[in-house]
């Protein structure tokens, strides 16, 4: 299981493409301690979400310890550098069209699952504002499409109350009703917005680039050795400034070695502490 963990995060790749992968090769099955060639699937891909679950951040912390002790010498180096990158998730670039959509599809999932009583389903509304909603583009239709994404809106609003009205006071949908209220009310300077229903602790984080400006997911800071190149560290954050994450890198790198390194090179985007105890 902790040869397919690492495959998976190597390969970037989901827990069912590295269990189909496994299947078919022969080296995937030999890093993982297979001496014959096995025809059949290793687990199913489920069991992978569950063995997470079992050894958490701990465990995950020791499998990481033990890839850093094989670089032997390597990885004793006392001069790190440390940067932060964008850890993206799986979701499409959101729109409050899109969102307030998606929100609808729920409702009307849910409310078959249910079989709860609705007044009107907007399923021929719906489509035809979809047709205005999809050519906005065009400068005939930006007036039509403006006003096709208020009445979205509004439809999404009037679907989540009426289902809130049908369902019991302590249902255990009370968590997925009250983000599908927060969407609608959120604007353009609200803070803590939701990007995505299925992944709500996204976040929309501004890196300088050229070629994306905004990336959706949470901040990751890796460090590693500054001769050999060893990553020594790794941590997942929502998306604080960087030079505040400094305690929390030279605290992981103090929990794997045993003392924190004496040397710390980062760019322009930790400018403001120049020495964290010991470490420059």
């Amino acid at each position: 299981m902790v040869g397919l963990l690492l495959l998976k995060h190597i390969r970037n790749v989901s827990d069912e493409s590295i269990a189909e992968q496994w299947t078919e090769n022969i080296y995937c099955q030999y890093f993982c301690g297979e001496t014959n060639f096995v025809p059949c699937a290793p687990c199913e891909a489920s069991e992978l979400v569950h063995f997470r679950k079992r050894i958490g951040a701990k465990g995950i912390e020791l499998i990481f310890k033990e890839s850093i002790r094989l670089n032997g010498e390597d990885a004793k180096e006392e001069s790190i550098k440390a940067d932060t990158a964008v850890q993206e998730k799986n979701v499409t670039f959101p729109t409050d069209a899109k969102l307030h959509r998606k929100i609808i599809e729920k409702c009307q999932a849910l409310r078959k699952k249910e079989g709860l009583p609705v007044r009107q389903s907007y399923t021929r509304t719906l489509k035809d504002l979809g047709m205005d909603q999809r050519f906005r583009r065009r400068p005939k239709n930006k007036g039509k499409a403006k006003k096709a994404d208020q009445k979205v809106k509004t439809i999404a609003g009037r679907l989540v109350r009426e289902i809130e009205r049908n369902l019991p006071p302590r249902s255990i949908y009370q968590k997925d009703i009250a983000l599908f209220q927060q969407v609608p009310e959120q604007t353009k300077t609200s803070k803590h917005k939701i990007y995505s229903l299925h992944e709500p602790e996204v976040k929309c984080i501004a890196k300088g680039k050229a070629h994306k400006k905004y990336e959706f997911g949470n901040k990751a800071s890796i460090s590693v050795t500054e001769n050999t190149g060893v990553i020594v560290g790794a941590i997942s954050f929502r998306n604080p400034y960087d030079g505040n994450i400094l305690n929390e890198v030279i605290k992981q790198y103090e929990s794997i070695f045993g003392k924190v390194p004496r040397h710390l090179t980062v760019d322009r985007g930790y400018r403001g502490k120049k020495q964290i105890g010991e470490t420059e």
